[in-house]
């Protein structure tokens, strides 16, 4: 099962698009979906400019007279949230703000995480606080969403919280990793593509050489894992307590915050650790890819052990995201695509994510079948596959 989950209650389906079909090829209610990658959100009230600043993955205040609520997300937000607070579609950005604090923080949430529909939440809890605020705990973020929700456990932040001497270091992180795993982890995550990129060599590296990188941070006073011996070290002891398990790994591929060099988060430059780890037969899921989705949606059909989803792009792509989603679909095989949020700090990003892919998948299938690309039983197929089948088969959910 992946280890115990924080139960919750699911809520009806929301109405905001349909990825399914009925036999006459019209669409059907909205199928289950299983979010394997998301964050918890900020417990507490939230100004304008706040909640604004959790709608882009930059750190940095925005251009003078631009808001990150005027782009393809913000434009998602207002088409899909003013409804769940009691306003039109598209009502304006200062008229949804307002409805927000009338309603207050606790309710907003409420409706808005409802409001996603979703069935369970594989949430990584490396990430603990937006905007300077704290995360709800898992066990509140459930009874909110009305989910299944299981840990993901990132990998740089557990080691981070290790204090071991350079001697001790390689197996001390290897005992942390397999107790993660043996205390019912989901999944474990790794950020390698920000802390150096994922350009790095393939091969293992040796005890010596870890414990060389290891006195060598600590001569330079700990803190945030950086170095690409340590963190090679970190993911084959991810390789090595997963094994056997069929307990998948998460990698952050693609555009995220300025702390990442973009050019090294492209999932290709993974190709060489993930044939020097295919024999372990651990499951690599590679995150979000944007724009280098199509390097990950050939990897997925190039390796059997690869798997991919589109995340947080799908939501920050706005009114491109069936087109996008297609260009992922040109080359991922049907059984290898997973549906994901990436939602973090907003519950807006919970409920966007959840209705930009069925809008997107919906409208996506919709058009192969007006083509005759495929047949009515296809399309609901493919759309239960990618919603929840893939991540339940997968996650062994």
């Amino acid at each position: 099962m992946g280890g115990p989950g924080v139960g919750g209650t699911r809520p009806g389906g929301t109405g905001t698009g349909a990825a399914g079909a009925g036999d006459d090829g019209r669409e059907a209610g909205p199928p289950a979906l299983v979010d394997h990658h998301c964050h918890s959100v900020v417990d507490g009230e939230l100004d304008d400019e706040e909640l604004a600043g959790l709608l882009t993955e930059s750190d940095r205040p925005p251009a003078p007279g631009t808001s990150p609520l005027d782009s393809a997300l913000g434009l998602a937000v207002r088409r899909w949230c003013p409804p769940v607070l009691g306003l039109p579609a598209h009502a304006p950005a200062a008229d949804y703000l307002a409805r927000r604090r009338e309603l207050g923080a606790p309710e907003a949430t409420r409706r808005l995480l409802a409001a996603a529909g979703l069935d369970s939440c594989l949430v990584d809890t490396g990430l603990t606080a937006a905007a300077g605020r704290p995360l709800l705990p898992l066990p509140e973020f459930a009874a909110l969403t009305g989910a299944d929700v299981r840990e993901v456990v990132r990998l740089e932040a557990l080691a981070e919280a290790l204090d071991p001497a350079a001697a001790a270091w390689p197996g001390a992180v290897r005992a942390a990793v397999g107790a993660a795993v043996e205390g019912g982890a989901a999944a474990l995550k790794s950020v390698l593509a920000y802390r150096h990129g994922l350009d790095v060599p393939a091969e293992r590296p040796t005890d010596r050489e870890v414990v060389a990188a290891a006195g060598a941070r600590l001569r330079s006073g700990g803190g945030r894992l950086t170095d690409p011996v340590l963190l090679r070290h970190l993911l084959w002891s991810a390789v090595d307590a997963c094994a056997g398990r069929g307990l998948p790994i998460q990698l952050h591929t693609g555009f995220g915050d300025p702390d990442l060099a973009l050019h090294r988060a492209d999932p290709a430059l993974l190709a060489g650790f993930v044939r020097a780890a295919e024999p372990s037969g651990v499951p690599l899921v590679l995150l979000h890819g944007y724009p280098y989705h199509r390097q990950a949606a050939w990897l997925a059909q190039a390796f059997p052990q690869v798997y991919a989803d589109l995340g947080l792009t799908a939501s920050y792509v706005g009114p491109r995201v069936a087109a996008v989603l297609g260009e992922m679909l040109e080359l991922a095989p049907f059984g290898k695509l997973l549906f994901s949020t990436d939602g973090y700090g907003l519950p807006e990003l919970h409920l966007v994510g959840a209705a930009q892919f069925r809008h997107g998948l919906g409208a996506l299938l919709a058009s192969w079948r007006a083509d005759g690309a495929c047949s009515a039983g296809d399309v609901t197929r493919i759309a239960r596959l990618l919603s929840a089948g893939n991540a339940r088969r997968l996650y062994r959910l």
